[in-house]
């Protein structure tokens, strides 16, 4: 089974397994897939996390961030007059892109379990599609046409990305041969051509040519890592997620310290008000600890102790709001997951960071360049630009490991919204017993901004009940409404294999999605 944000992808990624592929070769199927369908969301010009299953097996890390280029300085931009990095633009481009070679460590993690499929069959429908085209979907309409002011000047945007310098419409033919030809290189010479070899040298001309500070030198000294992950324990489960520097200890916290509130009702005001609490408390250690581990003063992993989550549990009020004027993180991203025959499970999520990234296309290769490189601030605190350095990530898959054999992957794009959408979703499941299709899509919530927006209320879609926003609005929440369906909440999806073998999965009708098996 695989569940993804588009339908084509999930597809992609079913055939894969169906020509006896394993669920990593499904899962690189689908996100090379994504790349191309959904590029507003994703492309193989950003970073990857994956957290990989083997039954009987320690579940495993890995950690696919690009650094920060050896010219990208805080006096490399203060020469240029900038007191903050742009989020969009050449100058965004200031991170290694690290998700193909978290595709080929994947690969290399899982030999052992099979003689693997041909690079070419794992690409097959990216190619296919970047060639022949996609039907742009209302998402990607409706996000380029709101986002249109900041992409449209950026180095090839307009000529990949626009008709006739305007949005392209819902069901437009969109075709990327740049981006073709750069997936048949790697299909030809290897995944770690990105990043050595002739294509790496193309690469390094195009961000050369457009004025980005990353290097060749750059793209040869970049390697994902295999990491162990993170992880909590709750009333009959344990759950996973990757360490920092992403904000799975947040998503984990979460849970850690919602699990031990003890509320007995799913979608009750205690459920809703205990995590969004719970989330203010893993939120403010997140954003006074969680960066590039190699630069951390805290073991992330002493927040999930007994002692520490009792303690962080002891300051959440269950009559009252905490009052928070956060700042939030944005982003866009996708998550994707794939369970085989065999039971070996991934949890993956691919990312550029905003919708299109920095919005600057690369010439020769056609590759969307993320902008999460962006996130690194240009003063002394915990998330200061430094060469080499890797920046905070929002990105987080997760697994859960049910004491009665399930197992289960999730996960979500949506930025500052993942750990929460996260929370609802596993809460919904595994602690009150709902549907798995109907705890994805529920109505859902959001604390913090919103794409675009200074707003950092507590926002609900409209579906909620009532009678648990105005008990939300009495505890001294201020809530805001949201559409039904709103992809503000994040595009979740999930899938559950059982004991016995047999797989439930779930896409969320916010995106474009799909559940496919067989």
């Amino acid at each position: 089974m695989v569940t993804s944000p588009h339908h084509l992808a999930s597809q992609a990624g079913l055939q894969v397994l169906k020509d006896g592929g394993t669920a990593v070769e499904a899962a690189i199927a689908t996100a090379g897939c994504l790349s191309v369908v959904y590029p507003h969301m994703t492309g193989i010009g950003g970073d990857g996390f994956w957290l990989i299953s083997e039954p009987g097996k320690e579940i495993y890390a890995i950690d696919a961030c690009g650094r920060a280029a050896r010219a990208a300085s805080l006096p490399y931009y203060s020469a240029r007059g900038y007191s903050a990095i742009p989020a969009r633009g050449p100058l965004a481009t200031n991170t290694v892109a690290g998700t193909i070679s978290g595709w080929q460590l994947a690969l290399d993690s899982t030999r052992h379990w099979q003689t693997p499929l041909a690079r070419g069959r794992l690409l097959e429908d990216a190619i296919y599609y970047a060639k022949q085209g996609i039907v742009v979907t209302r998402s990607q309409s409706d996000l380029t046409a709101s986002k249109l002011a900041e992409l449209r000047h950026q180095p090839g945007f307009a000529d990949t990305f626009l008709v006739g310098l305007e949005p392209p419409k819902d069901g437009h033919v969109l075709r990327q041969p740049a981006l073709s030809d750069t997936l048949l290189r790697l299909v030809k010479d290897g995944f770690a051509s990105f990043y050595e070899g002739a294509l790496a040298h193309s690469i390094a001309a195009d961000l050369a040519e457009i004025g980005s500070p990353i290097t060749e030198e750059d793209l040869q000294g970049h390697r994902a890592i295999r990491a162990i992950p993170l992880s909590v324990g709750l009333s009959g489960a344990t759950l996973y997620n990757t360490p920092p520097p992403t904000q799975g200890l947040a998503s984990l916290m979460i849970m850690g310290i919602f699990d031990r509130l003890q509320v007995r009702a799913g979608e009750s005001v205690e459920h809703v008000h205990g995590l969004v609490e719970a989330t203010k408390q893993a939120f403010l250690i997140r954003d006074r600890h969680v960066g590039d581990p190699s630069h951390m003063t805290a073991d992330p992993s002493s927040f999930l102790t007994e002692g520490s989550l009792n303690r962080l549990v002891n300051s959440i009020d269950m009559q009252r709001a905490l009052p928070w004027p956060h700042v939030a993180m944005p982003g866009d991203t996708v998550w994707l997951g794939a369970i085989d025959g065999k039971g070996r499970a991934v949890s993956f999520i691919q990312s550029i960071y905003y919708e299109y990234g920095s919005g600057v296309v690369l010439p020769q290769t056609g590759i969307c360049w993320q902008n999460r490189g962006s996130s690194f601030r240009l003063v002394g605190d915990w998330n200061t630009l430094k060469p080499g350095r890797k920046p905070f990530h929002t990105l987080n898959p997760a697994i859960a490991v049910f004491s009665d054999g399930r197992r289960m992957v999730y996960g979500t794009m949506g930025g500052e919204g993942q750990p929460q959408t996260q929370a609802a979703v596993f809460s919904r499941y595994g602690l009150f017993d709902m549907p798995l299709q109907q705890a994805v899509s529920a109505p859902r919530w959001l604390l913090g901004k919103t794409w675009g927006e200074d707003s950092v209320t507590l926002k609900v879609e409209d579906r909620m009940q009532s009678d648990v926003v105005q008990a939300l609005r009495d505890a001294g929440h201020q809530v805001d409404v949201l559409e039904s369906y709103s992809s503000t909440v994040g595009h979740a999806g999930a899938i559950v294999r059982r004991s016995d073998g047999v797989l439930e999965g779930a896409t969320d009708p916010r995106s474009d999605g799909a559940v496919a098996a067989y």
